[in-house]
């Protein structure tokens, strides 16, 4: 399974894969990105969640302007200082106009990150890592 960065980060804990351009998800512009969060030229998907606890994680895919309806998978990926592990996903939802967002319980562990999945097709975009301060 390959994926593809959708910004880098200092906090970066592996080498970034190759990068494979999708329709509709170009990467955008460079500017100021929220943590957890990666600008794609269609729109923003972002993880949020309490890293280091157990908790609530959501992650959303909120596309600029119209298109037409897309079946989106979002999901995680949880890494620390020895591992990245395999992508969980929250589920599959189709979208249109409307933000995309699935929410799920995660246990992660101080010292963990966490960053989010949009998988479309065949293709997989992730975000930059959320870790704990």
């Amino acid at each position: 399974m390959r994926h593809r960065r959708v910004r880098a980060t200092v906090r970066q804990l592996r080498a970034p894969a190759a990068l494979t351009l999708g329709a509709g998800l170009l990467l955008a512009p460079s500017g100021v990105t929220p943590e957890g969060c990666g600008d794609l030229t269609g729109g923003r998907l972002c993880v949020e969640g309490p890293v280091g606890g157990t908790g609530t994680f959501t992650t959303r895919y909120i596309r600029h302007g119209a298109g037409p309806e897309t079946a989106l998978r979002l999901g995680y990926q949880r890494a620390d200082a020895r591992i990245t592990a395999f992508p969980g996903w929250f589920g599959t939802l189709r979208t249109e106009d409307a933000p995309a967002a699935l929410t799920g319980t995660l246990d992660t562990a101080p010292g963990e990150c966490v960053r989010g999945l949009l998988g479309q097709g065949d293709r997989e975009y992730v975000t930059e890592w959320l870790c704990p301060d």
